[in-house]
C-alpha cells in the first residue's frame, strides 16, 4: 500500500470528481501498469541466453536486417514471457472506467496486449503489438504466422518481423493522430505508470495542458510531469485505479 495513504485517498477522490464531470478523458499508460502483472520492463527482460545482449542491439531495423533469426528468436522469447501473465486489477479497472466515462481514449506505450485482454476497447498502441506480425519489406500485417523459426512472407520472400515500433522508427501515423486528437480534446488527462519523458508520448500531456484539461499522474514516484495544480497519486496502478473505479461505480451521495 502507498506510504501516505491519506494523501493518496484525497488525490483519488479529487480525480474521481474530475472524472465525474468529464465527457472526454484521455489515459496514457506505460510499463508500470504491466509490471504489476509480472511483465518485465524492456531492459529487465534480458535473462538466460539473452543476458549478454543489450536490448538496443535487438530492437532496431538494422539489427533485424543483420541477424533476423536472432532478433526473431528474442521476440519469441518475449512473447512466451507475456503469455505467462494475465491482466491485473489495474488493467481491469481501466476497462471498467471505459464503460463509466462517456468517452475514454486509452493510449498505451506497452506492446503486451494486456489492456485488450482486460476488456479495454479500441486501444491506441503507440509502439505496436508484440503479437502482430509484419512483412519486413512491405510492413503489411501477416496473419497466421506459426510460432517457431523465422518465417518468410509468402508474397515477396522477405522475413517476417514482430509488429512493434523499434528504435529509429516512427509511431504509426494513425495512432499518433488519434492520440494527439484525444489528448488535445480531453477534459481530463491521466498518465499511469510512465515517466512520459520521451516524445511524442510526452507531447500528449502538453496537448492536454493546452486544452486546460485536468492533469493527473498515477505513479509510485511521481515525476512532476503534470506540473503545479495537477493531481499526483503516489501509488501503483492497481492501488489507485481499483478504489477509483469503486468510487465512480458507486452512486454519488448528497452531503
Amino acid at each position: 500500500m502507498p506510504k501516505n495513504t491519506a494523501s493518496v485517498c484525497s488525490a483519488i477522490v479529487e480525480l474521481a470528481e474530475a472524472l465525474r464531470s468529464a465527457d472526454r478523458v484521455c489515459v496514457l499508460t506505460g510499463a508500470g501498469i504491466s509490471a504489476e502483472s509480472g511483465v518485465p520492463t524492456f531492459r529487465d527482460a534480458q535473462t538466460g541466453l539473452w543476458a549478454k545482449y543489450d536490448p538496443l542491439e535487438l530492437a532496431t531495423p538494422e539489427a533485424f536486417a543483420a541477424n533476423p533469426e536472432r532478433v526473431w528468436d528474442w521476440y519469441q522469447y518475449r512473447r512466451e514471457q507475456v503469455l505467462q501473465v494475465n491482466p491485473n486489477d489495474g488493467h481491469r479497472a481501466l476497462a471498467e472506467l471505459a464503460g463509466i466515462v462517456p468517452e475514454l481514449t486509452l493510449v498505451t506505450q506497452n506492446v503486451d496486449g494486456l489492456h485488450a485482454r482486460a476488456g479495454s476497447p479500441d486501444v491506441i498502441e503507440f509502439h505496436g503489438n508484440l503479437f502482430v506480425d509484419r512483412c519486413f519489406r512491405s510492413g503489411d500485417i501477416v496473419e497466421g504466422v506459426p510460432a517457431g523459426p523465422l518465417p518468410y512472407c509468402s508474397h515477396c520472400g522477405a522475413p517476417i518481423r514482430p509488429g512493434v515500433v523499434w528504435f529509429g522508427e516512427t509511431i504509426p501515423q494513425d495512432a499518433l493522430e488519434r492520440a494527439i486528437a484525444a489528448a488535445g480534446g480531453c477534459e481530463v488527462f491521466v498518465s499511469i505508470g510512465t515517466a512520459a519523458e520521451v516524445y511524442p508520448a510526452a507531447g500528449l500531456i502538453e496537448q492536454a495542458r493546452g486544452n486546460r484539461a485536468v492533469l493527473a499522474e498515477i505513479n509510485p514516484q511521481p515525476t512532476g510531469a503534470v506540473g503545479t495544480g495537477g493531481i499526483e497519486i503516489a501509488a501503483t496502478a492497481v492501488e489507485a485505479l481499483v478504489p477509483l473505479a469503486n468510487r465512480l461505480r458507486a452512486p454519488r451521495t448528497l452531503n
